[in-house]
């Protein structure tokens, strides 16, 4: 494991702020934004795992909570706030690591606020969005309509999706991302759920899973990062 310092973190977003967790490996090759998704905090095992195995491979995380977490709030923030919330920590984390090439992104609802921000208006140094479960519908009302701003965001991006995902068929996706430029990456993880979760009877565990969304991520950033 690579050495890394751990801070804890006060970010300034709009009329208030939030805490955050910055792990930053001695020699980052970027520095990713990782915004949480909706039913759970920076550090739910997933997001702290993520974090982990990334700063293995030299990529820095940047954790933080959405307002309504921070407050102990189940319900999320309007759209609004949750981006405003996105561009804040953009800034701080182009501020706390200038040089280091910076990408943004987060798990499910995270992501979707991330990229949402993105579509209205370029985020502060990001070059590119990665996506841990992008959440195109509910569970069990298929639709595409939560992509549609994905042609507005003109950035590079990367979707890990997990092939049992319910918030995302993959047919659907893959139809929404068609028409995106530039083109984007999907990377299916076989036999994951929205959780990137695998069966007990799958010859996988969850940790080789981890695993594998570090390692395709961070190939994904050291090509962007050149």
């Amino acid at each position: 494991m690579k050495e890394a310092a751990e801070r804890f973190l006060s970010l300034e977003v709009p009329g208030e702020s939030v805490s955050a967790i910055l792990l930053m490996p001695r020699e980052p090759i970027a520095l990713l934004v990782l915004a949480h998704g909706a039913g759970a905090g920076m550090r739910h095992p997933f997001m702290e795992g993520i974090a982990t195995g990334l700063q293995d491979r030299s990529v820095a995380t940047l954790r933080y909570q959405f307002p309504y977490m921070e407050a102990g709030r189940r319900a999320p923030d309007r759209a609004s706030r949750l981006m405003a919330t996105v561009r804040g920590a953009v800034v701080e984390a182009s501020r706390i690591a200038p040089g280091v090439p910076l990408m943004a992104g987060g798990k499910s609802m995270g992501g979707r606020m991330t990229s949402a921000a993105a579509s209205e208006a370029p985020l502060l140094g990001v070059r590119g969005i990665v996506f841990f479960g992008f959440p195109l519908h509910p569970p069990g009302r298929p639709s595409t309509e939560r992509g549609a701003h994905l042609d507005s965001v003109g950035l590079p991006m990367l979707f890990l999706q997990g092939s049992r995902d319910k918030l995302a068929h993959l047919d659907l996706l893959e139809r929404t991302l068609r028409t995106v430029r530039p083109v984007p990456v999907l990377h299916v993880i076989e036999g994951a759920d929205h959780g990137f979760h695998v069966p007990k009877r799958s010859e996988r565990e969850d940790g080789e899973v981890l695993g594998e969304l570090g390692d395709v991520t961070a190939e994904w950033m050291v090509r962007l990062a050149q």
